[in-house]
């Protein structure tokens, strides 16, 4: 077959990496939704980075180990979530400072760990992934972890949704506001351990908020919020595979830029906001 499609029926790592894609897709970019709407884009960044040190440790004691970098990367990032809302309620400190604060942390240790065994090769590898090498270990733990979000979502869609509205009134009647808050951090942390060594700890976090900030623009209700944004992260996946095969760049990196694209163009042409929608709108309005 020629065509678009030819590197995916004629190398099995394509084919594999597209499956990997897609279901990063469908499990990354609903939380990137909840996110958005919590207004806690950053928080997904910061935990992305407090990945690394986990994972650097796993790497110590086991070297490229899946099960070892994704257990100490999960341990990880749960700790950083876990110190930053300490400090945020402990202090005056707000939540998004405290993130960075310990995102940065975690960074440099990350970076530090790796150092003292690993290669510049290992190094990058954690930082930006290699979704082209993506092995059926890292496809069931990937595919797992989204079938895993989905079901969670469902579960906890109305706790979730009204805590990110009106956490007060959640509390006032008893709801489950603190278990629906930390249940999204661990879907959070999960997906993004599940995407790591695909994108790795830099890139994870671009196919979660970018589609989810760009479906922003076309649709109000979360739920198809949460469609658009699957359909975006799964179509910047596939775009972003071909460019990477064609051009001979890195896949990662060529996914998230896909994704900023859709971002841009949403941003622009979105049928609710967008800068340019709303201006040729605003131009018809006063030639009527």
């Amino acid at each position: 077959m020629t065509g678009w499609a030819e590197p995916f029926t004629e190398f099995a790592f394509m084919r594999r990496a597209l499956v990997a894609t897609l279901a990063l897709a469908v499990g990354c970019a609903p939380i990137g939704c909840v996110l958005v709407l919590r207004r806690m884009s950053l928080v997904g960044d910061a935990m992305a980075h407090a990945v690394l040190p986990g994972a650097a440790a796993g790497f110590l004691l086991a070297g490229m180990s899946l099960p070892a970098m994704s257990a100490g990367g999960f341990v990880a990032a749960l700790a950083v979530a876990l110190a930053a809302g300490f400090v945020t309620r402990s202090t005056p400190q707000g939540e998004d400072a405290s993130f960075a604060a310990f995102y940065l942390i975690a960074l440099a240790l990350g970076v530090l760990l790796v150092s003292l065994r690993g290669s510049q090769v290992d190094l990058m590898h954690m930082l930006f992934g290699s979704v082209l090498a993506v092995d059926d270990a890292a496809l069931l733990q990937i595919a797992a972890v989204a079938s895993l979000t989905l079901w969670a979502l469902a579960g906890m869609y109305r706790p979730l949704v009204l805590e990110s509205a009106d956490p007060g009134f959640l509390r006032s009647v008893g709801g489950p506001g603190a278990t629906a808050h930390v249940l999204l951090l661990v879907l959070l942390v999960a997906n993004l351990v599940s995407a790591f060594q695909a994108l790795g700890t830099l890139m994870a976090v671009g196919l979660m908020m970018l589609p989810a900030a760009a479906a922003r623009f076309w649709v109000a209700s979360l739920p198809a919020m949460a469609a658009c944004a699957v359909l975006i992260a799964a179509a910047s996946g596939v775009a972003g595979l071909l460019l990477s095969y064609h051009a001979e760049l890195p896949s990662g990196p060529c996914i998230v830029l896909v994704c900023g694209a859709f971002y841009v163009a949403s941003v622009l042409l979105g049928s609710r906001e967008g800068i340019v929608t709303r201006r040729v709108l605003a131009r018809t309005h006063l030639t009527r």
